[in-house]
């Protein structure tokens, strides 16, 4: 019943072209909630919260993945190769990290504290914090390791942490939808949001409008679930197999394989699926392929034939000067705020 709710939204908000006239009421209350939020923020009735670090949000103003992820993991190595100890913060969506403040590790349980908070201490082999408060979990992450600059991976709309950069990331196939806020698009926030923010990058894009850069995903080789073997992506060209994805935005991973010759029967889950042995059996005995964010919570199910398909963010050169740049003249040159 919930995916096929979350398949009906979807093509209500970037297939259809008409809208439901009957929540447009709805659409027009979340949006007043959320300006009369800000305003709170804004006039000191709600506090805000500044570390004594720089803080770095990483969101989005749509529904649904974007690949955020893949750029917080780039960031997190552009910021140790200037000689930063970063860590990162997240609430670990579809995790059970409301229960209080919790160190993520490599070997963290994915289906406990979040399937994209687990691949980042992975992939970025930097200490990483879950916690539905923000800055509760910063200050814990900043007590607990030797960290001089936070990332927050998500959190765009959580204004209770204070931010020197915010970044936000655009889906560069389906970008705004029908351009309308929840439920009648798929907006937390409306589209003027994006000026307000430091930087644009737009994941995959059609095109580039001015002021944004351009982030791709890739990805050449496979890594087995079970053993850990590799093989490249193009050793399974022309061969039939199944490829499932729980991710924002599935079509993307699949047009990835299919661009690299496989013939897959795909099957796609909604974002953060907490998949079941059962999601993952066929009556054949083809190759399984997934992607690496789905892999961390499909380890445990013994597969023999399953891989999963690990992908770096590529980010314009003039990206990482302009991130740079802002990030010196924002924190006046200082690694502390």
């Amino acid at each position: 019943m919930k995916a096929a709710l979350i398949r009906w939204l979807e093509d209500h908000w970037y297939k259809e072209m008409y809208i439901s006239a009957w929540l447009m009421p709805l659409s027009m209350l979340y949006l007043d909630a959320i300006r009369f939020r800000r305003f709170l923020y804004k006039v000191g009735f709600k506090k805000i919260h500044r570390l004594p670090v720089p803080v770095i949000v990483v969101g989005n103003i749509t529904v649904g993945g974007t690949g955020k992820t893949p750029l917080v993991i780039w960031l997190v190595d552009l910021l140790k190769q200037q000689g930063y100890n970063p860590g990162v913060i997240s609430r670990g969506y579809a995790g059970n990290a409301e229960d209080g403040l919790h160190v993520v590790r490599p070997e963290s349980d994915a289906t406990k504290l979040g399937d994209e908070p687990v691949l980042i201490a992975r992939r970025a082999a930097c200490p990483v914090m879950v916690g539905a408060d923000r800055p509760a979990a910063a200050r814990k992450l900043l007590a607990e390791f030797d960290c001089d600059i936070i990332i927050s991976d998500d959190g765009l709309q959580h204004h209770a942490l204070q931010r020197d950069i915010e970044i936000v990331v655009i889906d560069g196939e389906r970008r705004f939808g029908n351009g309308y806020c929840l439920p009648v698009g798929p907006l937390r926030e409306p589209p003027e949001r994006v000026k307000s923010v430091d930087l644009v990058v737009v994941n995959t894009p059609k095109e580039l409008l001015e002021g944004e850069y351009a982030m791709q995903c890739q990805g050449d080789y496979l890594i087995n679930l079970l053993s850990g073997e590799r093989q490249p992506l193009s050793a399974l060209a022309g061969k039939a197999c199944h490829a499932i994805a729980g991710i924002g935005n599935p079509k993307r991973f699949f047009d990835q394989l299919g661009k690299a010759g496989l013939v897959c029967q795909n099957h796609a889950f909604p974002d953060h699926h907490a998949f079941t042995a059962a999601d993952l059996h066929f009556k054949d005995s083809l190759p399984l392929i997934m992607t690496e964010k789905d892999a961390v919570k499909c380890a445990g199910f013994a597969l023999t034939d399953a891989w999963y398909l690990p992908i770096a963010a590529a980010l314009q050169d003039t990206f990482a000067a302009q991130f740079l740049t802002l990030l010196k003249d924002k924190t006046h040159g200082q690694k502390t705020a």
